[in-house]
């Protein structure tokens, strides 16, 4: 199983998961202090909402697609570095409250996508240091 993940920087976090609850018709699979992610069967998709700025519009903060195995990771790692890609690896990093192996890239207009499987859960959001969710 893999899915897309649609992380969003949002103004108004519980306008926001209320909003995205009706839309998708499920609740939060995850809750924690400016951070909210919804695991979506249907269409497969992890929205992912990371507290912003109060009074600010919503913006993309980055995209990703979710795995299972590390060793779907790796895949993805060699696959974009025979691309032509470069390529950030992150094995065993805390952020977004969870434990991953991850790689990054950057799309032509800078946009960043995350390949990650979760290895666990962790108290580490994305506000401490370095801000895990910003590979601008």
């Amino acid at each position: 199983m893999s899915r897309v993940q649609l992380a969003l920087r949002v103004a108004d976090l519980e306008a926001s998961v209320a909003f995205y609850a009706k839309v998708f018709g499920v609740e939060p699979a995850k809750r924690r202090p400016g951070y909210a992610n919804f695991a979506i069967e249907e269409p497969p998709l992890k929205l992912v909402l990371l507290e912003g700025e109060p009074g600010r519009p919503t913006v993309m903060d980055h995209l990703g697609v979710e795995v299972d195995t590390g060793e779907a990771v790796e895949a993805a790692t060699a696959r974009l570095t025979e691309a032509g890609l470069i390529t950030l690896t992150e094995g065993g990093t805390e952020c977004c409250y969870a434990l991953q192996d991850k790689v990054w890239v950057h799309g032509p207009g800078d946009e960043s996508w995350e390949v990650y499987v979760v290895k666990g859960d962790s108290n580490v959001g994305d506000k401490q240091p370095p801000n895990c969710c910003d590979q601008t």
